[in-house]
């Protein structure tokens, strides 16, 4: 947008009138009646942070159907979600925002694993599969799997709970219950205590994000940081932990 077209959007959005028989490159210098600068306007329309109640008017009805998504399509990151709508709640003034967060989050979470998982018995069931099915079966590595099945056999739906915290652990988990025929009924009793637990951590993820500054944009991107870091942190253990291949190899160069 030309410097022309930047001032009159700021008259308009400010209700400032704009003086003078024309507008050049110098008009953002202009003062208006009221003693601002046109350039003022547009910083203050451009740093303008809508009130609260349409913050939150727009805020836990975008959080529901982004987690509900990131539920049914395993790629959408829900705890940055999740901890970016906390650490903005931190900043308003009303003492419910945090707990709006945490009763949306846990019920969007929830409802979208339960539809996941039914999309998944149907494709268990069919003799053809599903896409949703395969979809499950392609973010599940075979090694992955055979542990989720293994710990389904030792501890049953406790695992489901664990499986919401540790990254990239929830669709193994759920794979493992789908091919071992979990009723869903004892799915669901599993995965509310889960989706409790996850919505609460990526919450407190946000909180502590939001505390260390004092404007809500810089607390949301200190959650996504402090989330994406969460998220790598179990994955560079596994890389940087020896395996007991590794331990042998090194015993066996040890008596040489």
């Amino acid at each position: 947008m030309t410097p022309t077209g930047s001032a009159l959007a700021a008259a308009a959005l400010t209700g400032t009138t704009l003086t003078g028989t024309t507008l050049t490159g110098t008009a953002l210098t202009r003062t208006t009646p009221t003693g601002r600068t046109l350039a003022d306007d547009l910083h203050q329309v451009l740093t303008h942070v809508p009130p609260e109640a349409t913050q939150q008017a727009v805020g836990y009805p975008s959080l529901f159907l982004l987690v509900v998504l990131g539920s049914l399509v395993p790629v959408v990151p829900t705890g940055a979600v999740v901890s970016s709508a906390a650490a903005v709640a931190f900043h308003h003034s009303s003492p419910l925002a945090l707990l709006y967060v945490f009763v949306v989050a846990s019920c969007a979470a929830f409802l979208g694993d339960l539809g996941l998982y039914w999309l998944g018995r149907r494709g268990v069931r069919s003799r053809n599969g599903s896409r949703w099915l395969a979809r499950l079966r392609a973010r599940a590595a075979p090694e992955r799997l055979a542990q989720a099945q293994h710990r389904l056999r030792e501890h049953g739906v406790l695992v489901l709970v664990l499986s919401r915290l540790v990254p990239a652990g929830r669709i193994p988990i759920m794979l493992a219950c789908l091919l071992a025929a979990m009723p869903p009924r004892r799915f669901a009793r599993g995965d509310l205590p889960a989706c409790l637990a996850w919505a609460a951590t990526y919450q407190l993820i946000g909180l502590l994000g939001g505390s260390l500054f004092r404007e809500p944009w810089q607390g949301v991107a200190a959650a996504i940081g402090l989330t994406v870091l969460f998220g790598a942190a179990p994955a560079a253990w596994r890389r940087l932990r020896p395996t007991p291949a590794d331990g042998e190899g090194r015993a066996a160069e040890g008596d040489g």
